[in-house]
């Protein structure tokens, strides 16, 4: 615990520092700079701690615990062990939360949803801009960028969740 608040606060340091020198760069056309920084790098660091807790977990449908998970429920179990934040057990229910943001605007924090099969929902949380961690059915609890290929092309949308 006391590593986590330590990293927290590094991190938080290190973004807050970033934020104030961006400030001068400001652009009202620009939301990821008008972002909260040093409110997503704190989000950004409880997700990264719960993916080392939780990263090499094999895939288990309809599995919530360290012996196997889905990805809906390490969704869930994430929003609530990180951010205090109950969230809907399946995928069906998640894709119902928050507000729909465009892919553009994606940051720390949000639920990305792909269509991997013709009735296959999956779902991951966005670590930064272009990474997300989630339950892979084939490797379980991992780290995966968006603009791999094969997520890539089967992205089907993005929700934005309040973290407050």
């Amino acid at each position: 615990m006391v590593v986590k608040s330590f990293c927290c606060a590094v991190l938080l340091l290190i973004m807050s520092g970033c934020s104030q020198h961006s400030s001068i760069k400001q652009s009202e056309n620009n939301p990821k700079i008008n972002a909260p920084t040093a409110e997503l790098a704190y989000a950004q660091g409880l997700l990264l701690s719960q993916y080392n807790d939780w990263r090499g977990t094999p895939h288990k449908w309809g599995g919530m615990s360290k012996k196997g998970v889905d990805c809906s429920g390490l969704v869930k179990l994430t929003f609530e062990q990180q951010f205090s934040l109950s969230l809907p057990r399946t995928t069906a229910g998640q894709v119902k939360v928050g507000h729909s943001i465009k892919r553009q605007q994606l940051r720390t924090g949000d639920l990305v949803f792909f269509k991997t099969g013709v009735n296959v929902r999956h779902v991951g949380i966005m670590v930064d801009e272009l990474q997300f961690f989630h339950a892979s059915s084939s490797r379980g609890v991992i780290l995966s960028r968006l603009d791999n290929p094969y997520w890539n092309s089967h992205y089907w949308q993005s929700r934005r969740v309040n973290l407050k």
